[in-house]
């Protein structure tokens, strides 16, 4: 997806509801969604080994089946999170590009200006800078 197009209240709209829905991703506790993940990898072990000693049943079968649905759920939201930071550290490095554009932008239209000496050095003019040294000695003229 190409952000190149989106302008910047999307962009910053879409940040804030990322970094939003990452700080209560944050907060619901990590430790917790993958000890659920844990036990739903130990629910279709222990719905496995129940089948090689007991046969089949239907509790065996609902314990794999549970445990898997768990798995999934787990590997969806942690694909999902791992999208989501992608796309977030993909719009900050966009907002980041385009401030660096608009900061380069904004020193051409202040009236920066490099010219090459004939030594081959680099020399800034202002423009400003000579528009208040113009400024300052019309102030002097004036007062006398």
């Amino acid at each position: 997806m190409s952000m190149k197009k989106w302008t910047d209240e999307e962009l910053i709209s879409t940040q804030e509801k990322l970094e939003e829905w990452s700080a209560r991703y944050k907060k619901a506790g990590n430790k917790l969604w993958h000890f659920t993940a844990f036990l739903g990898a130990l629910s279709i072990s222990t719905g496995v080994a129940f089948i090689f000693f007991d046969g089949f049943d239907v509790l065996n079968i609902l314990l794999i089946i549970m445990g898997s649905v768990t798995c999934f759920a787990w590997y969806k939201s942690e694909k999902r999170r791992q999208d989501n930071q992608n796309f977030l550290d993909e719009i900050n490095k966009e907002l980041r590009h385009r401030e660096k554009r608009a900061g380069k932008s904004k020193t051409k239209q202040n009236g920066v200006k490099k010219d090459k000496r004939s030594d081959g050095a680099d020399q800034t003019l202002l423009e400003e800078e000579q528009a208040a040294d113009t400024s300052t000695t019309d102030k002097i003229n004036s007062e006398n």
